[in-house]
């Protein structure tokens, strides 16, 4: 019983980690987003081309990282629910 103790809270400790991590790094992308955003607004050079591309990668990073997100959620659950027995 003592080892399933210490095994869950391993787990735990890296999924709060990953958590903290992860949280920082939307912190961080969403600050890039807004910075973006602003320059875009400003550059009356760019074509609507290059304004679509650019949201594009902004949609694509935010799905991507949604998806990251939920597999690795889904994977602590797993593991959560092979250590509860």
């Amino acid at each position: 019983m003592e080892q399933r103790q210490v095994i869950k809270q391993m787990v735990e400790f890296g999924q709060t980690a990953f958590n903290n991590a992860y949280d920082a790094n939307t912190l961080l992308q969403d600050q890039v987003e807004r910075v973006t955003n602003t320059m875009l607004d400003q550059a009356g050079w760019l074509p609507s081309e290059g304004r679509k591309a650019i949201t594009g990668w902004v949609t694509t990073y935010k799905t991507g990282r949604d998806n990251f997100k939920k597999f690795v959620d889904d994977s602590y659950k797993q593991v959560n629910e092979i250590i509860a027995g």
